[in-house]
């Protein structure tokens, strides 16, 4: 990350300190991870993005993916959208008109999602 997203992140803290500096790193990380997945560099839904955000968790943290999250402030996929538009206004991230933050409310819930495949084993990747 480029010390203009470090300031910004800075900025945005001074101000709203509910996620911890990394969660906004992690969000960044998990756009890429996205975009990768997708196979191009596009727009990416809320939707889309909650999903590679889950997929980035379980790959890094493993069975500890909902626990750091949440550490983070990252509860659910309306704290994405926080995220998301918070760097938005910091002019970090872009949007499309029809963006809202709505889009991310009740998408899903981390620990229902993250505590849930860790219960299932690792039967998603096999």
């Amino acid at each position: 990350m480029s010390a203009e997203f470090w300031s910004a992140v800075d900025r945005i803290r001074e101000g709203d300190g509910r996620f911890a500096s990394d969660a906004y790193a992690f969000v960044m990380d998990s756009l890429e991870v996205t975009m990768r997945r997708i196979g191009q560099r596009r727009h990416v839904s809320a939707g889309e993005l909650v999903d590679g955000v889950c997929a980035n968790a379980r790959q890094r943290f493993g069975l500890f993916a909902y626990t750091v999250l949440s550490k983070w402030g990252m509860r659910t996929s309306d704290d994405v959208g926080e995220i998301v538009f918070q760097l938005i206004e910091a002019g970090i991230l872009s949007r499309q008109e029809s963006d809202r933050r709505s889009d991310f409310e009740g998408v899903a819930d981390f620990h229902e999602v993250l505590e849930a495949s860790s219960l299932e084993g690792d039967a998603t990747s096999n």
